[in-house]
């Protein structure tokens, strides 16, 4: 269901301010506060129930996936507690259905920012190896334990909170609005 007019403007303006805020505090501190992500998921249903009970249940919806696509990589270690919230955030605003394709935009996009930042540090090979570890630790259902450090025992952290916000946008604006 596609939403025009007021409903859409509001819902763009409220997401996008919700995308900067994160972007630029996990750029300064790394975090993501939780009343700016929370917010951003009360944000998200409120537009929707502004639009009735069938689409705010698709925004619940889309918490609820974004939860399940967030909490093996957050158990994991790969993905911090900031981020999964700004992803609920994002899933309460887009609904199951553009939050799947927004998530594929997301973790190109997120992969493109951990290379070059690893490129930056001169720790490709290392955490392209330690990548490589973790899927194995996955395939094998943990059977083999993921090594996720680089060179030096040092961890790759990435601010991905802006790779959440740019590929969520992107799909917003370029994608589809609300389905």
């Amino acid at each position: 269901m596609r939403i025009f007019g007021v409903q859409q403007t509001a819902a763009s303006v409220l997401l996008v301010l919700v995308m900067l805020g994160a972007s630029w505090t996990d750029l300064k501190s790394r975090r993501i506060p939780n009343w700016l992500t929370m917010g951003g998921v009360i944000a998200g249903l409120v537009i929707r129930a502004w639009m009735g009970p069938g689409v705010v249940l698709s925004g619940v919806l889309g918490v609820a996936l974004a939860l399940l696509l967030a909490l093996p990589f957050f158990v994991a270690g790969v993905l911090g507690g900031g981020d999964a919230k700004l992803l609920m955030a994002v899933g309460a605003f887009m609904g199951p259905g553009d939050l799947a394709s927004a998530s594929l935009v997301i973790a190109v996009i997120g992969g493109l920012v951990a290379v070059v930042e690893a490129a930056r540090r001169g720790v490709l090979l290392p955490t392209l190896r330690a990548c490589g570890s973790l899927i194995v630790s996955w395939v094998t259902f943990g059977r083999r334990p993921a090594s996720l450090t680089a060179a030096g025992g040092e961890r790759l952290t990435v601010p991905y909170g802006i790779a959440i916000a740019a590929g969520s946008l992107l799909w917003w604006f370029a994608g589809g609005l609300m389905s």
